[in-house]
């Protein structure tokens, strides 16, 4: 069985493919967990995550589990183009069934086996209640209980976000009485950054973010060079586009951060203003109501100015 997550791959992505491989593992299936490129270097910590297999530098490793697998299991995406080059690889394995477990809205891929619950606040949340479903509750390991909480609490906002639901808190107190060191966890993702992560998101607030509509909207960009003037790794940018609605009024926040090929696109949004569809309808790209993402394949001027022409549209609209 082969488990894959999408391209940059956050704490849910990781810790519901850790926890659900071992779930399957403990059942007796060999199991390989594969994401398309490195996690962000603030996840090296979790239980498991030296086990998942990295395709952009193990490809041949990466390859031969895929074209050896009878099921492919696909966590917290719902397209393969998620997937960048990797999408290829599981497209050509014709024999596999292909299981979604997944929380994004609107599918758009044929899976034999879907458990798709856009209103679920994580894919680590899900995988949980499929453990739960199959094994018990009891089941639950604290190895499996502390990435299950890692997915959970990143994927909304340290618990935050609106789709906090009484049963994903009884969830959690059944993650906390594995006996979980709670506040370390919360340490080791939220204050293990490095000097330039913190310097560039000085840099981000201070030069960078922009106002639109009054204040409402807002917009920061980032470039490959200025990245590198402050020693970018991957994942220093996360969380950057959610600052802005720190500010009272502000009701849409956008960052675009500038990669080889393309521009990559994060939203996030407060209240009835969707996301999702100004994602989709602008920028080829999809996720939550309050958070979305796309891509942008010309210059980071020509991006900007379709994403200032875009809100004046999406406002007249009433929608933002």
């Amino acid at each position: 069985m082969v488990i894959l997550s999408h391209t940059n791959p956050d704490g849910d992505a990781v810790g519901s493919s850790i926890a659900w491989a071992e779930a399957l593992r403990r059942a007796g299936h060999d199991v390989v967990c594969i994401v398309p490129n490195k996690y962000p270097y603030y996840l090296d910590w979790m239980t498991g995550i030296g086990d998942v297999v990295i395709h952009r530098t193990e490809p041949d490793r990466a390859a031969a589990a895929v074209a050896e697998a009878d099921v492919i299991f696909c966590l917290d995406f719902h397209s393969l183009s998620r997937l960048d080059s990797l999408g290829d690889m599981i497209a050509a394995n014709t024999t596999a069934k292909r299981v979604l477990i997944d929380h994004h809205l609107n599918p758009s891929e044929a899976f034999d086996v879907m458990f798709s619950h856009p209103e679920a606040s994580s894919t680590s949340y899900l995988v949980y209640k499929l453990i739960e479903a199959v094994w018990g509750a009891e089941s639950v390991t604290a190895k499996q209980a502390e990435v299950m909480y890692v997915g959970m609490m990143t994927d909304t906002g340290n618990f935050s976000f609106s789709t906090l639901t009484p049963d994903l808190y009884r969830a959690l107190a059944v993650l906390a009485g594995t006996g979980i060191d709670i506040p370390q966890i919360h340490n080791n993702v939220y204050n293990s950054f490095t000097e330039g992560r913190a310097r560039l998101f000085g840099y981000a607030i201070n030069r960078k973010m922009k106002m639109l509509r009054k204040g409402t909207v807002a917009y920061m960009s980032l470039t490959e060079e200025e990245m590198r003037r402050f020693w970018f790794q991957q994942g220093d940018s996360e969380g950057f586009v959610n600052y802005p609605l720190t500010v009272k009024k502000m009701r849409m926040s956008a960052i675009f951060i500038e990669h080889k090929d393309f521009i990559r696109v994060s939203l996030r949004s407060r209240g009835a203003v969707d996301v999702n569809l100004f994602a989709g309808r602008y920028f080829e790209g999809g996720g939550h109501h309050n958070a979305a993402g796309g891509k942008s394949f010309v210059s980071m001027e020509e991006t900007i100015a379709r994403f200032e022409a875009a809100v004046e549209e999406f406002a007249r609209e009433g929608l933002v």
